[in-house]
């Protein structure tokens, strides 16, 4: 009898700066997937590999996370295997969460636990649900942020270091792509190169934006100041909004984690998109819950969150050394929600290099 056919793996195309490609790279630690059941594949944001027809074909969006898996009932040798591609970041971790269990090992040979992360009644799911719905919101688009987090001259010259480089290397990519197209070269439909042509427009627009970066406002042309003037406007509501966000999240944590002692889906969402937000307020990953939050009211500018709960309580319940710590000690539920995940192993490698 002839062996039978490896079984095929899911694919997980994701960019590892890519906010929300680490929800599920989260995900895969928490649940203790092994090396055998997913395949890692990178996808260069920062060069515009996204744009390429290969990886539109699986996400027209041309975004990541992509979680690539082989469809049931396709898997014997008399038939191509079938893969379904799954583009939202939210199905992406629910499949994850639930391809894996105590019950279910989806033929991996870890021998990690496998925990639960939906929660476990319709009370919190409801609750899960509504956080990562805020966290997913235009409000809180961390994406939009990283372009509009310069208020004045100084960080604007700062931020075009970081930005620049990478929208001219994207913008070269689609250039070249649809001059492809023009030459048979790369032979596209007609809504791919609209879509092409679409993002080519909004890389001209940050380009307007950061190419005088290093003129001051003050030398800079009447048309030129005015783009500038505009931006700074955007960047000041983008920031003005966030403070909404947060005490909007801040209110539905119950602490330390976001349904209680016990981690979940939530959590996973909430973790990547502070660690984003920490980032471009200045924080670093080895630092503690109250100066990270500290970091991001002081960005914010005029915003405090409140202090309502217990250190020693949040610490107690995730777990954490309470020693030297005041019982009366208080601190807000981000600060808590931080001290408690940068302990975990998930955290450790997902942000081994740093907070992005």
């Amino acid at each position: 009898m002839s062996p039978s056919p490896p079984i095929p793996k899911a694919a997980l195309y994701y960019y590892k700066p890519s906010i929300w490609a680490s929800v599920p790279l989260l995900a895969l630690e928490e649940k203790g997937y092994g090396p055998d059941e997913v395949d890692l594949k990178e996808v260069d944001l920062s060069k515009g590999e996204n744009f390429k027809p290969q990886y539109l074909r699986l996400n027209p969006n041309a975004t990541v996370p992509t979680l690539v898996v082989p469809l049931e009932n396709t898997l014997s040798s008399e038939i191509e295997s079938r893969y379904k591609a799954i583009q939202n970041t939210k199905a992406i971790v629910e499949l994850l969460d639930k391809s894996r269990s105590s019950r279910s090992h989806t033929h991996t040979t870890s021998s990690a636990p496998a925990p639960a992360l939906t929660p476990a009644t319709i009370a919190f799911s409801a609750a899960s649900n509504k956080i990562i719905d805020i966290l997913h919101s235009d409000n809180a688009d961390p994406n939009a942020l990283v372009y509009v987090n310069a208020r004045d001259d100084a960080s604007l010259k700062e931020l075009a270091k970081e930005v620049l480089p990478k929208v001219i290397a994207k913008r070269k990519t689609l250039e070249e792509l649809i001059e492809g197209n023009e030459t048979s070269q790369v032979p596209v439909s007609e809504k791919t190169l609209k879509f092409w042509e679409l993002k080519m427009y909004a890389m001209d627009g940050i380009l307007a934006v950061f190419k005088d970066a290093d003129t001051p406002m003050d030398q800079l042309s009447a048309e030129a100041k005015k783009i500038r003037e505009e931006y700074y406007n955007a960047a000041n509501n983008a920031w003005s909004t966030l403070k909404n966000v947060l005490l909007q999240v801040h209110k539905e944590i119950i602490g330390p984690y976001t349904l209680g002692d016990q981690l979940s889906i939530a959590d996973l969402h909430l973790a990547a998109w502070l660690a984003r937000i920490a980032k471009l307020s200045g924080a670093n990953a080895a630092e503690d819950g109250n100066t990270v939050t500290r970091k991001i009211e002081a960005h914010i500018g005029g915003f405090k969150l409140p202090k309502d709960f217990s250190v020693t309580e949040a610490r107690r319940r995730a777990g954490l050394p309470t020693a030297d710590i005041q019982s009366t000690e208080r601190q807000n539920r981000f600060a808590a929600f931080w001290d408690a995940m940068k302990e975990r192993p998930s955290w450790k490698k997902v942000y081994s290099d740093g907070l992005h």
